[in-house]
């Protein structure tokens, strides 16, 4: 099956559709209901059928870094993106089978001072540990064809954190990365989703070629290469809600109507006095 296409970029990129990253953090079985956090892992069954379903619609998953052409309009084709948070040891284990099974890669964002370690920066919130991979697994992701993005040092949040701070977090774990691994590390996740402009700034002046952020929608032509949208996806979201959010533009129309929220890329944040506009924000 023929699946893109070159054409001159400038034609593209006024032509070529948007594109869905997708953001997963846990693949396991989900602790008890009531666990903090547990929306964010996803039972591997679900995450190979996801992929799988996708394929079978004629759709191909890619890591950042086989994505980045797309992105830029040099390729056009049916591809969306597939991204892992913190860089778990369940990742390795369960998801990874699942994409070398289906023919996908995915880009796996490490915290840097927790490789081989645990989810430190959720204990607090009564989240159990979880491992994390260490550099032998991370070696054998790569060996497999998968992509290695940076995600701070320690999983701060930027927006806390002072200047100097914020650039240590954010070049420091590109370079731990590229020192342990020897390979070039292109790729930015902000932890939380959170940043300011002056962060998304700092993500360039380290070298970085993409951000990546969860604002929920579709990367445009005209989006920020250093700071893209992702679609998370949640415990709670059923198989048609992931396909329509990868193949359709379901998730503008759902964003749109739903400006009240962070992530929507129509944030309208509340205003004190108006009716409609208090602190009612739906998560999902």
């Amino acid at each position: 099956m023929q699946h893109d296409t070159q054409e001159p970029a400038t034609a593209q990129r006024t032509a070529r559709r948007p594109i869905a990253i997708l953001s997963y953090h846990q693949t396991t079985r989900p602790p008890a209901r009531g666990t903090p956090v547990r929306s964010l892992v996803l039972p591997p069954r679900r995450f190979a059928r996801q992929l799988w379903c996708l394929r079978l619609l004629g759709w191909r998953g890619l890591s950042l870094g086989d994505l980045e052409p797309y992105l830029s309009g040099e390729k056009t084709g049916k591809v969306f993106g597939i991204t892992l948070d913190d860089g778990y040891l369940n990742n390795f284990e369960e998801a990874l089978p699942v994409l070398r099974e289906v023919g996908f890669t995915a880009t796996a964002f490490i915290v840097t001072s927790q490789i081989g370690g645990s989810n430190v920066w959720d204990h607090g919130k009564g989240a159990p540990p979880a491992p994390m991979m260490d550099l032998g697994h991370l070696r054998a992701w790569l060996a497999a064809g998968m992509d290695i993005g940076a995600h701070t040092r320690n999983h701060v949040n930027l927006c806390t954190c002072d200047a100097e701070t914020a650039r240590a977090e954010i070049a420091g774990s590109k370079h731990d990365l590229e020192q342990a691994l020897g390979i070039e590390v292109r790729s930015f996740s902000y932890p939380y989703g959170e940043h300011r402009p002056e962060h998304v700034q700092m993500v360039r002046d380290a070298g970085y070629t993409l951000g990546t952020t969860i604002v929920s929608s579709r990367a445009r032509p005209d989006d920020d290469p250093a700071c893209l949208p992702r679609i998370s996806v949640h415990l709670h979201d059923r198989l048609p809600r992931v396909l329509a959010q990868v193949t359709t533009d379901y998730e503008d129309w759902r964003m749109r109507r739903n400006r009240s929220h962070p992530n929507s890329r129509w944030y309208q944040p509340p205003q004190p006095g108006v009716p409609g506009m208090g602190s009612g924000a739906t998560s999902s």
